[in-house]
């Protein structure tokens, strides 16, 4: 993948311009794997992130609440020269607010690996101004290969009371798809249905991440008649430095789980 060049237009996944200053200095990340991101890339960079952003382990920087109900006056007091935010993860109400205060605001909204590599040369090359990392072309190498073994077809649910699941055009769906583990519920009308589980198509495996929603073997798995398996939820849904270590880890607990 070629790296983006230094003088284009700073645009983001959504197709908006954003004007961000040629040297940024400070920067407040709305979204856990984007702050990872930046802290892997430019430690120090970071001046807020969400109470939910846990890596770094050692972060130290201004908590601004949550992805869903973030503080805007916090975050403008903190006077950042942009804002990294998703489209999925954040409400579009309090980006609008954001810009509205005059803030530069960056939106990601990738669906799958390809899309998420060249989302996070944007972001760090374009709109932290930032040189490419290697950990970066690294993770690009890693997933540069297609699986070529034997497939499954799993069901992979995010939340239960009420149950919910992986459906179409998901980060995470195509992430399975190139370990050889296809969504059962890629063809429904949204991307996280309620399931019934007396109701879902056929599958011979059950994918359990630990978030959103906690998953664990002792919870989970008992409400499923096909094998189950119990996933980083870190590495199977966020997009950065963990798609370094995600392939290796998730195929070998995916390989781990019984064959029905």
């Amino acid at each position: 993948m070629s790296p983006v060049p230094v003088d284009a237009v700073p645009v983001d996944d959504l197709g908006e311009r954003v004007d961000v200053p040629a040297v940024v200095r400070r920067v407040v990340s709305l979204v856990p794997s984007l702050t990872e991101s930046v802290a892997a890339t430019a430690p120090g960079l970071l001046v807020g992130a969400t109470d939910w952003c846990s890596r770094p382990a050692d972060l130290a920087v201004t908590r601004v609440r949550g992805t869903k109900n973030p503080d805007i006056a916090a975050i403008v007091a903190l006077a950042p020269d942009v804002v990294c935010a998703n489209a999925e993860e954040n409400r579009q109400p309090d980006l609008d607010a954001l810009r509205a205060a005059g803030l530069a605001v960056w939106v990601t909204a990738p669906t799958t690996v390809p899309a998420a590599l060249r989302s996070l040369d944007r972001l760090l090359c374009l709109a932290c101004r930032l040189p490419r990392p290697s950990w970066l072309e690294t993770a690009e190498r890693v997933w540069a290969a297609p699986s070529d073994g034997p497939r499954r077809r799993a069901v992979v649910p995010i939340w239960r009371r009420p149950w919910m699941a992986l459906g179409r055009d998901t980060f995470a769906g195509d992430l399975l798809a190139r370990l050889g583990v296809d969504n059962a519920l890629a063809g429904a009308d949204e991307r996280y249905p309620r399931v019934d589980l007396d109701t879902l198509p056929a599958h011979d495996l059950v994918v359990l991440p630990d978030e959103p929603y906690a998953f664990s073997p002792s919870d989970g798995p008992e409400a499923f008649v096909a094998p189950a398996v119990c996933v980083s939820g870190r590495l199977l849904t966020w997009y950065g430095p963990s798609l370094v270590e995600a392939r290796a880890e998730l195929s070998t607990a995916l390989a781990a789980a019984p064959r029905p």
